[in-house]
């Protein structure tokens, strides 16, 4: 697995509330937005930021946030489905615990999550509507069909 983050991904009670102060309040501009759904923030050199009701991302993990688990993610986006399933497999095999195993992801990408040996939870994926310029930016946007 590279040592990687590209997306920090907060659980939040209330999405609006969050969007509101992040967007409205600190003057932070979307870098993609599906209203109701997700909000995407750049918020460093090759780093975004989404904005993700709690529920909804509880629902995506496939396990409840409970007592002890913070509603957060972290994400790391690589090329390929095998690369989901071979990095699954890595983490597995260093001790993590698989708690989504590699499938088809609502948002048309492929993905898969775990739980490090502390708890902190990551989702692999695939995203054809993410891309890294030359520069470190990093895009997302809708998914061409």
């Amino acid at each position: 697995m590279e040592p990687t983050v590209h997306l920090i991904t907060l659980g939040v009670p209330d999405l609006a509330e969050a969007r509101a102060f992040y967007v409205d309040g600190l003057g932070w501009q979307p870098a993609f937005d599906v209203p109701g759904a997700i909000t995407f923030i750049q918020v460093g050199h090759g780093l975004l930021l989404g904005l993700f009701g709690a529920d909804d991302l509880a629902a995506d993990v496939g396990r409840p946030h409970g007592s002890g688990t913070a509603p957060m993610t972290l994400a790391q986006v690589v090329e390929t489905e095998e690369e989901v399933r071979a990095t699954l497999e890595a983490a597995q095999s260093a001790g993590a615990t698989i708690l989504k195993p590699a499938q088809h992801a609502d948002f048309g990408g492929y993905h898969g999550y775990f739980a490090d040996p502390s708890g902190f939870r990551w989702e692999i994926a695939t995203n054809p509507g993410f891309s890294i310029a030359d520069d470190g930016t990093v895009s997302i946007g809708p998914i061409a069909e």
